[in-house]
């Protein structure tokens, strides 16, 4: 990520797996800039505008969406490895390694249609989940720790901001900027050799040579969060799946200048660089049994690395791609065709 002054330096506390995300639709090729101005107004005009936290009542309620919103910004400061409430996390990453800015960034993995969304069938598990355990799904793999009581203080007060976060959301429902943006797949396997170029090139100078990012001075949590390692997130996560990584990165890094409506990185590059950051041949990273996860074969994501598949493809494919043939295999024989 290209040298810049460092006054944007930049603080984000996960990369929690990960845990929630998809799509809208993104071309790939450069147009002139008079064309498409229009079109990305347009977008930019319908995106979800969340609540500011000058709103927030004053009263018990309120109380309890800023002590929610408090944890989600400093998770290892209270639930954390050396938490001062509870020590849940257990690698010192925080929710917003993923869900930036309070998880209000649109198409940063934001909160803005959690609550509204959830109960929902969540395959990884092959049943309903609420969205208390869909946060422990994120304590529990990216932040590589252990589940919360969903009827704590502290789990109450995490849904009760996202509740407040998403109230215009209807019920049921998507808005514009909620998921990860689409990225248009490569007819190629993703390359870990070119991956490293980009890598060196903007991502180098937050995550470091070793990806294990920057630990704050007080040794609790991170300026940057480290990429891979003991210390990072697990194989299970959804950032360790290649097609959700890259749409994260194009759209949201180098994260002090990149933004969905001006992304710094190609959709090859993006790709490239995640297919770096995730080869378990050159990185380490903690390994959870993945066995139980994704109980129905058919189910699983094409993008997810761990066999077995009731498709023929290997592995490798599942990883790296190209990923459009597992698709065209699957839409053929009436399975899903998820990412």
């Amino acid at each position: 990520m290209e040298e810049r002054s460092a006054t944007y330096r930049w603080t984000i506390s996960t990369l929690c797996a990960l845990c929630l995300a998809a799509a809208i639709s993104v071309s790939c090729q450069r147009q002139n800039e008079e064309p498409s101005q229009q079109p990305q107004s347009k977008a930019a005009d319908s995106i979800f505008v969340p609540p500011d936290t000058s709103t927030i009542p004053k009263n018990a309620t309120g109380d309890m969406i800023r002590y929610g919103r408090e944890l989600l910004v400093n998770f290892p400061y209270y639930l954390g490895p050396k938490g001062t409430v509870g020590k849940y996390g257990g690698n010192g990453l925080g929710c917003q390694n993923c869900h930036l800015e309070a998880g209000t960034r649109p198409y940063g993995l934001n909160y803005f249609s959690a609550h509204a969304r959830y109960p929902q069938y969540r395959a990884r598990e092959g049943r309903i989940l609420t969205l208390s355990e869909r946060v422990n799904n994120c304590i529990e793999r990216p932040l590589n720790g252990r589940p919360m009581p969903l009827d704590s203080k502290e789990m109450v007060a995490m849904v009760t901001y996202m509740q407040w976060l998403g109230k215009n959301v209807p019920v049921g429902g998507n808005v514009e900027g909620d998921r990860l943006k689409e990225i248009t797949l490569l007819d190629r396997p993703a390359d870990p050799i070119k991956g490293r170029v980009v890598y060196e090139k903007h991502c180098v100078r937050c995550h470091g040579d070793d990806g294990q990012g920057v630990l704050k001075e007080d040794g609790i949590a991170y300026v940057y969060p480290p990429l891979w390692g003991k210390l990072s997130y697990q194989p299970g996560s959804s950032m360790h799946r290649l097609i959700k990584s890259a749409q994260f990165i194009k759209y949201n890094m180098p994260n002090d200048i990149a933004r969905w409506d001006k992304p710094v990185l190609t959709d090859e590059e993006a790709f490239d660089v995640a297919a770096y950051v995730n080869d378990d041949k050159l990185h380490e990273r903690p390994q959870p049994p993945l066995d139980a996860e994704y109980p129905i074969l058919k189910e699983k994501p094409v993008d997810y690395y761990w066999p077995p598949y009731v498709d023929g493809f290997t592995p490798e494919q599942h990883k790296y791609g190209p990923f459009k043939p597992i698709m065209e295999w699957r839409k053929k024989n009436g399975h899903p065709t998820g990412y």
